[in-house]
């Protein structure tokens, strides 16, 4: 059985996606960061994602067709690219990565059954479907890599209406200032 597990970049403040601009420094521009990110999830086998998040990710289909692609960067990549992605989007016409397949609806017993199933883990990307997921009570970590920035809005890592009792598992900070932290439902 697999774990879901809920992982983005997060403002100080808590924002997953700021109302204006970026969410800060400390995160995927440091090579001990993302090599650090990419040991975490190596064990992930399976992406959900939303569409405006799989737009995102889908850099990592392509980025070894660039110039100078750090050694790090490129195992991210070829980890990314040998996972199954699913892309939850009611207007997505098509997927440009292989392993890919577009679902019309978040439907949280086909997730059950996919965790059930796998023999790897899973992650569930966006803040929007995590919402749907945590409140179908599927999340079972939550990775949560802190920036130093304050951001003031946008969408929250956590969702509104929500409780959640969690325990604190690991913690790291990086000399970027970015705090690492995994939590586990109880």
């Amino acid at each position: 059985m697999g774990k879901l597990i809920y992982s983005m970049i997060t403002s100080l403040d808590g924002y997953a996606e700021a109302a204006e601009g970026d969410l800060g420094t400390g995160a995927a521009d440091d090579p001990e960061v993302h090599t650090f990110i990419g040991d975490v999830f190596r064990s992930v086998g399976t992406y959900l994602y939303g569409r405006r998040m799989y737009e995102t990710m889908v850099f990592w289909e392509t980025v070894q067709d660039e110039p100078d692609v750090p050694p790090h960067v490129l195992q991210y990549a070829k980890d990314w690219q040998a996972a199954e992605k699913i892309v939850y989007s009611t207007t997505l016409g098509s997927v440009s990565s292989e392993r890919t397949r577009i679902e019309r609806t978040f439907d949280p017993d086909a997730v059950r059954r996919l965790k059930a199933e796998a023999d790897h883990d899973l992650t569930v990307d966006g803040p929007d479907l995590a919402a749907q997921a945590i409140a179908a009570g599927l999340v079972d970590e939550y990775h949560l890599f802190i920036t130093t920035s304050v951001v003031g809005g946008g969408k929250r890592f956590f969702p509104d209406g929500v409780r959640l009792d969690l325990d604190l598992v690991e913690q790291r900070a990086f000399d970027s200032g970015l705090i690492y932290a995994r939590y586990r439902t109880r």
